[in-house]
């Protein structure tokens, strides 16, 4: 059965394998010794595909102009599914990539049906978070898609000329104006920093989970058709898998009984976690006899993602589960902790951040 890909959607995906199949990307595998560094996120296949990862990599290394950008659509609270990307984006930062992040407004308001007030509130914890997890708030880039130049917009335009109706829905499926509309916009916000008004940047990165993959389809065929009228670049991009909820499908902050968000209160966090769906046994029983099941566990997923950034730490808890010695409580207990510690640290970098004045000063924010 063929997977359909809805970045607008809450589902989530079983077979990353037959996603790379069935679309054309490029396992993670063959450019993990181009990395400039060692990351677990690669290493453990969280990143698990990619298109052109590897002319970007060679390209960073000759020391070429190269940019990672991403966004964030700011129709609810951060939770650790965005952590996973600030992490990637940090990892790059730090090999000397520029870093620029799209706070999605325009997208939440006509898509999400985000109010405008509410939209600038996610949009102030989205980047407090941000910097709180470790982006350096003099080397990034931050920017609200209604809040931009002539020649961005401009290319919105342009890209319509060049797409019909009928490629959008071979990408998409059913679409409304919004979502056509949102399309294009993403389309700009990927390739509009190789414009020489936005820094020229010739080689860009972007990181996605798999369900934005349409995105990238969209903007790579139109940066084809755009090649020669404005020397457009077809844009690289990688693919993480998703941060599953605590019932084992996509997080969501749609979804926010199953979503841990890094502004939750910390006893809510510790009352998610111990409800959280893992791969027990039906009883203490026959999990000390049969093991238990780490591919199915929501709180694993926790160590493999943040938790356990050491192979050996994470191999001990895989080895205690499978082997019956360690029973879920205890295992939800110690993840608990952990996580609180970290949530902890964040919750109070992101205060001072935004004490300290520092959000207007990394953006600039619409006059509307």
């Amino acid at each position: 059965m063929a997977i359909t890909l809805d970045p607008w959607g809450h589902f989530t995906i079983e077979d990353y394998g037959k996603l790379i199949e069935q679309f054309g990307m490029m396992p993670i595998d063959p450019v993990l010794d181009l990395l400039p560094k060692n990351h677990h996120f690669f290493q453990r296949k969280i990143v698990f595909g990619h298109r052109d990862l590897d002319l970007w990599l060679k390209a960073l290394k000759e020391g070429g102009r190269n940019a990672v950008l991403t966004g964030f659509m700011p129709s609810g609270h951060v939770h650790l599914g965005h952590l996973m990307v600030i992490e990637e984006l940090k990892y790059f930062q730090e090999h000397g990539a520029q870093i620029t992040v799209v706070i999605a407004d325009a997208e939440a308001y006509a898509v999400r049906k985000v109010k405008r007030d509410q939209l600038f509130n996610y949009s102030e914890e989205y980047i407090s978070y941000a910097l709180a997890a470790g982006l350096d708030p003099y080397k990034t880039k931050f920017y609200f898609q209604t809040n931009q130049r002539s020649e961005y917009y401009r290319l919105i335009h342009m890209f319509s000329r060049k797409v019909t109706t009928a490629e959008m829905e071979a990408i998409y499926g059913s679409l409304e104006p919004a979502k056509i509309v949102a399309s294009l916009t993403q389309a700009a916000d990927i390739l509009h920093i190789q414009l020489e008004e936005y820094g020229g940047f010739e080689n860009v990165l972007v990181p996605v989970g798999a369900d934005q993959d349409p995105h990238i389809r969209l903007t790579r065929d139109l940066a084809d058709r755009f090649s020669e009228e404005l020397k457009l670049k077809r844009p690289s991009s990688m693919y993480h898998k998703f941060a599953r909820g605590l019932d084992g499908n996509k997080m969501s902050s749609s979804r926010p009984e199953y979503a841990v968000f890094l502004s939750d209160p910390i006893d809510i966090v510790k009352s998610k976690i111990m409800k959280a769906l893992t791969g027990g046994r039906a009883t203490a029983d026959e999990q000390r006899e049969l093991g238990g099941e780490p591919w199915k566990c929501t709180v694993f997923d926790l160590y493999s993602y943040y938790l356990a950034i050491d192979d050996r730490s994470l191999k001990d808890v895989y080895n205690d589960c499978i082997s019956g010695r360690t029973l879920c409580g205890e295992c939800k207990l110690k993840a608990c902790n952990e996580l609180v510690k970290l949530i902890k640290n964040l919750q109070e970098l992101a205060k001072r951040y935004i004490s300290a004045g520092l959000i207007n000063k990394v953006i600039e924010y619409p006059s509307f």
